[in-house]
């Protein structure tokens, strides 16, 4: 009897271990992923390598066709100069002003 208490208590101590490091690997429930920098952004969706996003790539994207109004939208507010596509100054996000 004492021999099998033993087993028993080695293989739950053995998955309670197994499980702890599955749970170590995987990415926390809830936490948002950092959103990609500018360069990043640039190299996934310059497709035609010109070093500016036409409102085509800006749409083409997988993002955009989730809901093409919102990404439309967006385009229009992230295109300060009006000309049609972004340029990596027009995705960077600006500086937040410290609230005092």
């Amino acid at each position: 009897m004492k021999a099998i208490t033993s087993i028993l208590s080695i293989l739950a101590l053995a998955a309670t271990l197994n499980a702890a490091e599955g749970d170590a690997k995987k990415p926390e429930a809830g936490k948002k992923k950092a959103p990609p920098s500018p360069e990043q952004m640039m190299k996934n969706l310059d497709k035609d390598g010109n070093g500016s996003i036409s409102k085509e790539e800006w749409l083409a994207s997988p993002g955009a066709k989730k809901d093409a109004a919102k990404a439309e939208e967006r385009f229009g507010k992230m295109d300060k100069n009006k000309d049609g596509s972004l340029s990596k100054e027009e995705i960077t996000p600006k500086p937040k002003k410290d609230a005092k």
